[in-house]
């Protein structure tokens, strides 16, 4: 198995952390939460020589979806996620938009496929298994890679941090289970990439995390 590697792109007046995660041997991977600034996406990939074999969406966020069918229409790529529970914040990101007084050319996201709890998800030989961890949104979903102890956990959990549940569909509680009883589970020793800011480790959440302590 190739060496799984990932890029971060912070898009966006949010800082949301668009990431590649790509083979470095065969240059082959797939682009998770293209917020927006989808032209520097687009020369992220160029310059590291990756082909883009599909789209994921952790969730409907504005700051997370809202380049996503740029991007799927000038990759010629299929998009995949989050879970359908999100679909109605895909059909209103215009409408985000305009909340937040952001860019205008902003598309609402109709996924090619939604996913469920239990699905993998994969590219070359690394495989993603898919969790369904509402709370932040109720489509919310995580990517793990247990061969590479790795999760992709979007706007669940940050460094220090829990995703915010003050937003329409959020809900701290389920937030707090779909931390404790889905994540925390698969080991300390899980590396971890999320929506803003650095990464870490569950072990360190799991002892130091304020909301989880």
């Amino acid at each position: 198995m190739g060496n799984l590697r990932a890029g971060v792109i912070p898009v966006t007046p949010f800082q949301q952390n668009c990431t590649i995660l790509f083979d470095e041997d065969i240059k082959i991977g797939v682009v998770v939460d293209p917020g927006g600034e989808v032209d520097r996406i687009r020369a992220a990939i160029d310059d590291n020589g990756i082909t883009v074999e599909s789209i994921w969406l952790t969730h409907g966020h504005i700051d997370h979806a809202g380049g996503a069918m740029d991007l799927k229409e000038a990759l010629g790529v299929p998009l995949i996620g989050p879970h359908e529970d999100d679909r109605e914040l895909l059909a209103n990101l215009e409408n985000q938009a305009r909340m937040f007084s952001l860019d205008q050319s902003v598309r609402n996201v109709t996924p090619d496929r939604y996913l469920s709890e239990g699905e993998t998800v994969s590219f070359g030989e690394h495989e993603f298994e898919v969790l369904h961890c509402p709370g932040h949104a109720p489509g919310h979903v995580v990517f793990f890679n247990r061969k590479a102890r790795f999760a992709h956990v979007g706007d669940v959990l940050f460094n220090g941090s829990v995703g915010r549940t003050d937003l329409p569909g959020g809900d701290h509680d389920a937030l707090i289970r779909s931390i404790r009883e889905k994540l925390l589970p698969l080991g300390d020793d899980i590396g971890f990439l999320c929506g803003h800011g650095p990464g870490g480790r569950f072990g360190d959440e799991r002892r130091s995390n304020p909301f989880l302590v």
